[in-house]
């Protein structure tokens, strides 16, 4: 009875390629939940944001807390 000799020429290409199958294959999957999950989210977030956002209330609102040191609030004397 004989032993199986290793196989010896050749083990770090063929390990070389199927961990670079797997990085690739890892490195797209988390790129497209990187999208999906965080990305859209809030490319969706911002949408929902801006569609009934008022500019000049914002402003005014602002204005009137004295956020601004160059413009007074409305109603002030000054």
């Amino acid at each position: 009875m004989s032993l199986v000799r290793p196989k010896m020429r050749g083990l770090l290409q063929a390990a070389l390629k199927k961990h670079f199958l797997i990085g690739c294959t890892l490195a797209i999957a988390s790129a497209y939940a990187t999208k999906v999950y965080m990305l859209d989210s809030r490319k969706a977030a911002y949408q929902a944001f801006y569609k009934d956002y008022d500019m000049m209330k914002d402003f005014e609102r602002m204005r009137d807390l004295g956020v601004f040191h160059s413009v007074k609030p409305a109603g002030s004397e000054e």
